[in-house]
C-alpha cells in the first residue's frame, strides 16, 4: 500500500464538514489524533468516515459529525489500531463548495 490514496464520502454522516460525493486525499501512514477524520473499518466490516474522540481502552472512539445520521462508535464500540485504515489530509473534491 502506498502513503498516500483517495476516500470517497457516501452519505450525511459527517455534515456539515463532509457531503456525499466529496473525494478525499488521505495518509496511510499517520497516525491519527483526537479530532482528525479518519477512514476506518468497524468490526461488523463498515467501512467509514469518521472524526476520532476519544482514545479509549488502546482502542480508538468515533464519531460522526451529524449525531442523526450514519453509524459510529456509539453502535459499534472502539476501533482498534489496525481498522484505522487512514488519516483524512484533506477535501480535494469539489474544488469549491457554493
Amino acid at each position: 500500500m502506498g502513503r498516500w490514496g483517495l476516500a470517497h464520502v457516501v452519505g450525511d454522516s459527517m455534515l456539515p464538514t463532509l457531503r456525499a460525493g466529496d473525494r478525499l486525499l488521505v495518509s496511510y501512514r499517520r497516525r491519527p489524533d483526537v479530532g482528525a477524520v479518519v477512514v476506518a473499518r468497524f468490526a461488523d466490516g463498515t467501512l467509514a468516515v469518521k472524526r476520532v474522540a476519544a482514545r479509549r481502552e488502546g482502542s480508538w472512539w468515533l464519531l460522526s459529525d451529524n449525531p442523526a445520521e450514519g453509524i459510529d462508535s456509539r453502535h459499534r464500540g472502539v476501533v482498534p489500531d489496525e481498522a484505522v485504515l487512514a488519516v483524512v489530509l484533506r477535501r480535494i473534491w469539489p474544488l469549491v463548495r457554493l
